[in-house]
């Protein structure tokens, strides 16, 4: 009598499917070309521990995308045999665009495959309804696009504070440009013909410092955005928290200590009312430093050696170095990044920061790495950090 066969045990660990695997792959290896390039396969193989078969094969793949290409053969220096042939990013071939809603304008950009901004303009409100500003920002993105050399579109990033929520595409709540509910997703689409990723700026920014940046290899970062709007992301292990419908990271109503700004709330002392760039520019018009609502013009004054406008640069670093403070205390990341216009453009305001967050984690603690271009790589990095993570989407003939 013939024996039966033995039962099969179900693995305790799930398998990735094919396509997820495919995907996966693709995603390590195009990002090892962005982090290394040019790089060697062979160096590929080794620093992402896939065979070099299949490094091979994900680099044919990329190729026929026009994602990567072979860069100059390296000149032989006495050695034998065949000289490796590197791959490198193809950064000239591609763009994304970008869309930053902010409270007094929007920034419309287009990115190259590195994250490098090379077009940008920006477009006042002028008290428009969100329909409007985002055709207008449509419509921006469509003049860039048409005085650019080159550059073709992959899609587009857009970005915002408040509470944005990333699969539904849309704006929920920002409270300071009154918008509730807008279909940003649907309203750029159907404008621009591209696909639209939507998602909020600290979150954005985070991954634009994983993949640009400074917290490259880092693996938990924790990134604060102090503008208008103050708020928080945090990305562990590859991936950045977003927390049922896209919510985490508001963090605009924590106390601060001895705060004294009345918020919107109702309270006194709240994150965002403390720090928004709102509250700034008004304590500067009442010290006599500016005459209007421009946190960059706090800085000139600095800069031409203003000692109010110093003052009250610094004590806004130091009363974020104490947010910092509060947040490492919760969270404990490895890196801090910290998008706060005092800290990106003067040491003594990230000085004062890094001595609030306490000389323990103080070296944690850099500024962002797009100080000129904030805006424009937070959207753009929506769209990017969704080609790295899928790069073989760019082509639905491609499985």
């Amino acid at each position: 009598m013939p024996r039966a066969a033995a039962p099969t045990l179900a693995s305790p660990v799930p398998r990735l499917a094919d396509p997820d695997r495919r995907r996966t792959s693709a995603s390590v290896v195009l990002r090892s070309v962005l982090a290394h390039g040019p790089v060697a396969r062979s160096t590929i193989a080794r620093l992402t521990g896939l065979s070099p078969a299949s490094v091979t094969d994900h680099c044919a793949r990329l190729a026929r995308l026009g994602l990567i290409h072979e860069a100059a053969v390296p000149r032989q220096s006495g050695g034998v045999g065949r000289p490796h042939v590197p791959v490198d990013l193809d950064d000239a071939r591609f763009v994304v665009g970008a869309v930053h809603v902010a409270v007094p304008y929007t920034t419309v950009a287009l990115l190259d495959l590195r994250g490098r901004v090379m077009a940008e303009r920006r477009l006042k409100h002028a008290g428009a309804e969100p329909g409007q500003v985002l055709a207008r920002a449509a419509d921006g993105l469509a003049a860039l696009l048409a005085s650019a050399p080159g550059g073709t579109p992959l899609g587009v990033g857009f970005a915002a504070g408040g509470w944005v929520d990333r699969d539904s595409g849309t704006v929920v709540e920002h409270p300071l440009l009154g918008w509730r509910d807008v279909p940003v997703r649907e309203a750029i689409g159907a404008r621009t013909g591209l696909p639209v990723h939507v998602d909020g700026h600290a979150r954005s920014l985070v991954n634009a410092e994983r993949l640009f940046g400074g917290a490259r290899g880092s693996r938990s970062v924790l990134h604060l955005f102090v503008g208008n709007v103050v708020d928080a992301a945090f990305a562990t292990h590859d991936e950045v928290h977003h927390g049922p419908r896209s919510q985490a990271g508001t963090i605009a109503h924590l106390p601060v200590p001895g705060g004294t700004e009345p918020c919107d709330c109702g309270r006194v002392g709240c994150l965002q009312a403390e720090l928004s760039e709102r509250t700034l520019c008004r304590r500067a018009r009442a010290a006599g430093v500016i005459d209007g609502v421009n946190p960059m013009r706090v800085l000139d004054a600095a800069a031409a050696g203003d000692p109010e406008a110093v003052r009250l640069l610094v004590a806004r670093s130091r009363t974020t170095g104490r947010a910092v403070g509060m947040l490492l205390g919760v969270l404990n990341p490895e890196a801090v990044v910290v998008t706060e216009v005092g800290a990106m453009h003067r040491e003594d305001c990230l000085a004062a920061l890094r001595q609030a967050v306490g000389a323990e984690r103080a070296a944690d603690v850099t500024p962002s790495a797009f100080a000129d271009s904030v805006l424009a790589v937070a959207g753009g990095a929506v769209a990017l950090d969704v080609l790295y993570r899928d790069p073989l989407a760019v082509s639905p003939e491609v499985d």
